[in-house]
């Protein structure tokens, strides 16, 4: 039934009410201001043309970070810049979906991760490299949405200080 559902109308004014979040986003992920709001702005351009792709499956702020992100990163590319991680920054965990695609902060992670217990080595696992939802990863333990959020964000704090001790962040 979901394939034959209509995806949301998209006002001026939804989007509009989402700017100041986004530009906030924006700012932290490339901590200069006039960066930030040139993103935002491109961020919203991008979607009005592009208001038909926009399917409901996510919420609208989500879907205007997922278009910001990816103009930031595709900014930095052309730029030359490195695209800093920040490990905190994220409550999803986009910081460590990034660290992965580099091969050595993704060896140190998984040499940190080798060491923790269950289930937080799991939990993390199947958020960062599984790509599973909160509610799925809830789900696979018998548990709910919000444990699961819970045991990814202490896995994700004890990688953190392992790596910031042994001086890899």
């Amino acid at each position: 039934m979901g394939r034959n559902r209509h995806p949301p109308e998209i006002s001026e004014q939804a989007l509009c009410a989402e700017y100041e979040a986004v530009y906030h986003y924006a700012l932290s992920l490339c901590r200069r201001e006039a960066e930030a709001q040139d993103i935002a702005q491109e961020t919203f351009l991008k979607a009005l043309k592009g208001r038909g792709s926009f399917t409901g499956e996510s919420s609208l702020y989500t879907w205007l970070c997922a278009i910001a992100k990816n103009l930031w990163r595709n900014r930095a590319r052309k730029l030359g810049r490195e695209t800093a991680l920040d490990w905190d920054a994220s409550p999803e965990g986009e910081g460590w979906e990034r660290a992965v695609e580099d091969h050595d902060m993704s060896l140190a992670v998984h040499r940190v991760l080798h060491g923790l217990g269950e289930p937080y080595k799991e939990v993390f696992s199947l958020r960062v490299f599984g790509e599973l939802s909160f509610g799925e990863i809830g789900g696979l333990f018998g548990k709910t949405e919000s444990w699961a959020r819970v045991t990814y964000h202490r896995a994700r704090k004890a990688i953190t200080d392992t790596l910031r001790k042994e001086g890899t962040l």
